[in-house]
Order: structure tokens, then C-alpha cells, then sequence
């Protein structure tokens, strides 16, 4: 383990902090200093991670080995500090800790009250936000996961709007009842298997009826914070609610947690559940991309609408974890990033037209590219990464998600990557809708004719937006040569895991040479079998896998055991044979059966 490797890690996640704790320190009434030291530390926080990035070894899948940190923590649980970092948690790191420097800087302005305590929920902010990608203890995440919450709520109930009151409180409740469901399945984990941590628990063997249960617990908790449909009315007003910077960093990262979640534990650690309950979640995401774009459309504040298209896009990322392709897997991650650079922007740019106009209604505009050239012009960019236009990020991200959902094996992935692309369709209309009523056409607001163009400070901290946009459209390599290894193993983690549970009996019946195979969900259900069939019971409902898994053994040539050899061991090479899926990965209680039949078969009479 590479000891600088440690220590660049807990520099990344303490130092902003470091910063909140000294801001903590200082008198409120040097709101100049509040405002330079946070930007200092956050700054330095992002010029760290890229360290992070400079020492992240292209060539290795999973977690880097020099870059993770595992310390005894409550020796008593077995809870550990344990910090680590793969190809997904690299990028959403970067987003976070790149996106924080421009939200102080963009709120120097805007902030004129408070400014103590807004900074400070800033920097606490970023390292619950950092700890939550980089945790691998599931006690270690909930700390963070839940600390996210606390500066979230006052940034919404203390600088937010007339109803921030309400909007705080509903945020509150929903995440923290999806929450505690979580906490109960973590405790669960650990009474069956004596630990949390998550690397651990990724060999550990769960029952299917428990896989369910846990599977759920964790979804509805990483479901709330996408938001996945039905879940997700607490984010229009949040946004709505939110100051300028609250609603950046809402949709710039926070909202990623839930997608990373969903990639990090529910998927991999219940992987039968999630091969089951995939098409259920990938039809909640396309409802979701097309209500959430439909409801754009019907929106008369520009904010909200912009709320509203984040509900659309997010339903991409869900869609393309659920189709378990590498292709949707990796284009999943890009999204992430892409929605995060032109959402966040989005909410910049909401914000410089609110404190000129103190409005967001569409209909108090028009006609502002007049007047304001250099803001419709980055307006205009942002927009066009917002709906995937090629050259810009959204492009690359939706077109892996759509291409890598067509080719997977399912027989639902065809019809909801169609009904997905219906989405793209939408998001184009809705706002390039919007921008031609805020820019085009003639001025029919006198107050409109006054407003004076983006400012310097303005345009620092939207150029790295539009740079990244761009640099992700034109040239997506540098990440996706780190994204797509990951994704590899998430893809093989679930699908190598979830192999069909089969009885052993028919694994006995198949080595003796059956050649055919009837599906059977209920293995106490008898089936009448006709000469030479096999009854391949299955305890995994998922038929259309377990069908597609039987008669990949039909073959005589395969099944037909040489004459020299024990049964058992051409079972387990016919099971080596299957792409690495051998007879240690059956479930013990099987694996004990089908050796007990086969001494049976093999005495002596």
C-alpha cells in the first residue's frame, strides 16, 4: 500500500473541512475573508484531486491498490475508515471537487448575508459529498451519506426562497426515510455476515428472498435521491428553492448519489435481485424521462423547468445501469458527468438573470440576446450539451446508454431504449422552446433593455463549464479509457453472480447425458418429462435467463461424459467450460446435494 497514496486521499476529503473549521473561527463580520479563505480551500482541494487523477493507473480494473486508505476505526464492530477509488468514483470526485471553487466564487455576489455560515455548509458540504464517493465501509457511507444532508437543508431553509421553509423540510423527510430503510438492510448485513465492509461483503452469499428485501431497502434510499419516479416531487421545489449555489451543487453532484449507489451497492452487492427487479427499475426510468420532459415543456419558470429536465436526464443513468451492458454501464458514468457540467451551468445561468431581473418567469423576457450577447451565447452551448447535440458531452453519454441498452439480451431493453430515445426528442423541444421565447424576438420589456451583459467574474466561472462541455463532446477518451474498465467489472459482477441457481439433480442428470430441457420456476412443482428430457429447475423467476442458460448445454458433444472419466469431474469441466463459472460458485446448499447424489450414483451395488 503506497503511504503518499493514503495521504493524498484524507488531503482530498479533510481539507475542505480544515477550511470550514477555521472560517468556524473567524468573526462574522469579515465577510471578505469568509469568502477568500473558502474559495482557498476549496481550490486547493481541487488542484489535490488532480493528483488523484495524475496517479490513477489506466490499466487496472476495480480499485487502485496506491490509492486507498483502511484504518480499524470501531474495532468492535469490524467498522473501518476504508477509502478507495475505481474508475467511477475518480471522475464523480472531480466533478465534486471542481464544481465547489465556482460556486463560492459565483456566489460572492449573490451572497450578501450569512456569509459565515453559508461558506462554511459549503466546505462541510464537500466532504460528506467527497467522503460518500470514496467510502468502501457501509457504515463509513451512511456517516457521510447522511452528513450531506445537514448543510443541504440549512443552504435550502436559511438562503433559499419564500417557500424555503417547506421545500427544506420535504427534502429532509424524504431522504431520511429512504434512509433509515438503508441503515436497517446495513444492520441486517451485518447480524448474517459479521461485517460492513464492502469489499468483503461482495463474496458474501445471500438467499434470493433475502437479496430482495436488501435490494429494495437500498433502492428506495438511492431512488429518492436520482430522483427515480414516483420519488421525485421534493426536487422541483428544492430547486426552485434553493439559492444559486444550493441548486448547482444539487444538481451538479448530489443527485448523483443516488446513481452511484445504485452502481456501487444495490446492483453488485444483490445481484440476483437485481437481474430480477432490472426491467421494473428500467421502466420507472423511462416514465421518468418522459414525464420529467413533459413537465419541462408545461413550465413557465425557467428554473423549474431546468429542475424538471434533471428528472429526464437522470432517467437516462438509471436506464443505462439497468441494461447491464458495458456500453450502458460506461455511457451511464459520462452522463453522470455530462449532466452535471451543463445542469450546473444551467443554474448558473438562471441565477446571473435572476439577481438583474429578480424573475424566472419565461414570459418577463425575450429579445435578451440584444442586449446581452456573451450570456445567450454560453446560454446557447449549455443548452445544446442539455440535449445531447454531438460535439458537445450530453451526446457521448446518451448515445452509449441508448446503443449499449439495444444490444443487451433482455427482451424489454429494445422497447425502452426506443421509448428512452423519445426522451432525447423531448429535451430538444423543450429547451430550445425556452430559449427562443428568454432570447429571440423583439424586447417588449422596458426593463430588459438595461441589462447589462455577463460581468467578469461571471465569465470565470462559466468558461471551465463550457471548456469541459466541449473537451467531453470533442474528445471523450481520457475519460472512458478509466470509465469503461470499471464498468466492465460491474457488468461481470452482476451478471457472473446471478448465474440461475439449478438443483442437483439436474446437474447430475445433465452430466449422465441428458440433452434437453424443460423450465421449471417452482422446483416442487412436478413436471411429466417425456424420454430423454430434463426437468432444469430453477430457483431464479428470471426464466428468460435460466432458458437461455439450459440450452446453452444442449449440445451431445458437451454433455455426453467420456467413458474414463468420474461424473463428477466432467461436471465441473463442463462447468469450467461455461466463460469461468465453475462448481464452487453454486450456492453450498447445492453444491453439498450434487455431490452427495453423485457418491450415491458412484457406490458400489
Amino acid at each position: 500500500m503506497n503511504p503518499f497514496g493514503q495521504e493524498l486521499l484524507v488531503l482530498v476529503l479533510f481539507l475542505p473541512l480544515v477550511g470550514a473549521l477555521l472560517l468556524a473561527l473567524i468573526p462574522r463580520e469579515e465577510a471578505g475573508i469568509h469568502k477568500g479563505l473558502a474559495l482557498f480551500f476549496s481550490s486547493a482541494t481541487f488542484i489535490a484531486s488532480l493528483f488523484i487523477l495524475g496517479r490513477f493507473d489506466v490499466s487496472a480494473a476495480g480499485f487502485q491498490e496506491s490509492l486507498t486508505v483502511d484504518w480499524a476505526w470501531i474495532p468492535s464492530l469490524d467498522v473501518r475508515f476504508h477509502l478507495g477509488v475505481d474508475g467511477i468514483s475518480l471522475w464523480l470526485v472531480l466533478l465534486t471537487t471542481f464544481v465547489v471553487p465556482l460556486v463560492v466564487l459565483g456566489s460572492f455576489r449573490g451572497v450578501t448575508e450569512r456569509t459565515k455560515e453559508f461558506m462554511i455548509a459549503i466546505l462541510f458540504l464537500e466532504t460528506a459529498m467527497i467522503g460518500s464517493f470514496l467510502a468502501l465501509d457501509l457504515v463509513l457511507f451512511y456517516v457521510f451519506f447522511e452528513a450531506m444532508l445537514i448543510p443541504m437543508y440549512l443552504l435550502i431553509g436559511v438562503f433559499g426562497g419564500p417557500r424555503r421553509i417547506y421545500s427544506a423540510y420535504k427534502l429532509f423527510l424524504y431522504t431520511m426515510l429512504g434512509s433509515l430503510l438503508m441503515l436497517l438492510a446495513m444492520l441486517y448485513i451485518y447480524y448474517a455476515h459479521g461485517t460492513f465492509d464492502l469489499r468483503s461483503l461482495l463474496s458474501a452469499e445471500m438467499t434470493l428472498s433475502e437479496q430482495r428485501w436488501l435490494f429494495w431497502a437500498f433502492v428506495i434510499a438511492f431512488a429518492v435521491k436520482v430522483p427515480l419516479f414516483p420519488l421525485h416531487t421534493w426536487l422541483p421545489d428544492a430547486h426552485v428553492e434553493a439559492p444559486t449555489g444550493g441548486s448547482v451543487i444539487l444538481a451538479a453532484v448530489l443527485l448523483k448519489m443516488g446513481t452511484y449507489g445504485l452502481m456501487r451497492y444495490a446492483f453488485p452487492l444483490f445481484p440476483d435481485a437485481a437481474v430480477i427487479f432490472a426491467p421494473t427499475l428500467a421502466v420507472l426510468a423511462v416514465i421518468g424521462i418522459i414525464y420529467g420532459a413533459l413537465m419541462a415543456l408545461a413550465q413557465s419558470d425557467i428554473k423549474k423547468l431546468v429542475a424538471y429536465s434533471s428528472v429526464s436526464h437522470m432517467g437516462f443513468v438509471v436506464l443505462g445501469l439497468c441494461a447491464l451492458t458495458p456500453a450502458a454501464a460506461t455511457g451511464a458514468v459520462y452522463q453522470m458527468l455530462a449532466h452535471g457540467l451543463a445542469t450546473g451551468a444551467l443554474f448558473f445561468l438562471v441565477g446571473v438573470i435572476y439577481e438583474r431581473r429578480h424573475t424566472r418567469l419565461i414570459s418577463d423576457f425575450g429579445g435578451i440576446a440584444k442586449v446581452m450577447p456573451i450570456y445567450a451565447a454560453i446560454f446557447m452551448l449549455v443548452t445544446l450539451a442539455s440535449i445531447g447535440l454531438p460535439g458537445t458531452s450530453g451526446f457521448v453519454g446518451e448515445l452509449l446508454i441508448i446503443a449499449g441498452t439495444l444490444t443487451a439480451a433482455p427482451p424489454w431493453a429494445k422497447g425502452m431504449a426506443a421509448l428512452a430515445a423519445i426522451g432525447v426528442v423531448l429535451g430538444a423541444v423543450y429547451m430550445l422552446w425556452m430559449y427562443r421565447r428568454v432570447f429571440f424576438g423583439p424586447i417588449s420589456h422596458t426593463e430588459n433593455r438595461s441589462l447589462g451583459d455577463l460581468r467578469a467574474r461571471e465569465i470565470v466561472v462559466l468558461a471551465p463549464f463550457c471548456l469541459l462541455i466541449l473537451v467531453m463532446g470533442l474528445y471523450p477518451r481520457p475519460f472512458l479509457e478509466r470509465i469503461t474498465p470499471t464498468a466492465d467489472v460491474y457488468v461481470g459482477r452482476v451478471l457472473s453472480v446471478a448465474a440461475p441457481t439449478v438443483h442437483a439433480e439436474a446437474l447430475v442428470a445433465l452430466a449422465d447425458g441428458e440433452t434437453q430441457a424443460a423450465i421449471v420456476p417452482d422446483p416442487d412443482i412436478p413436471v411429466p418429462l417425456g424420454p430423454g428430457r430434463l426437468a432444469l429447475r430453477v430457483s431464479n423467476p428470471d426464466l428468460d435467463r435460466a432458458r437461455r442458460a439450459a440450452f446453452a448445454w444442449h449440445r451431445p458433444e458437451d454433455l455426453k461424459p467420456s467413458p474414463d472419466t468420474r461424473r463428477m469431474d466432467t461436471l465441473e469441466r463442463l462447468l469450467e467450460r461455461r466463460k469461468g463459472f465453475s462448481i464452487d460458485d453454486l450456492p453450498p446448499g447445492v453444491r453439498q446435494r450434487l455431490r452427495q447424489e453423485m457418491e450415491r450414483r458412484e457406490a458400489p451395488r
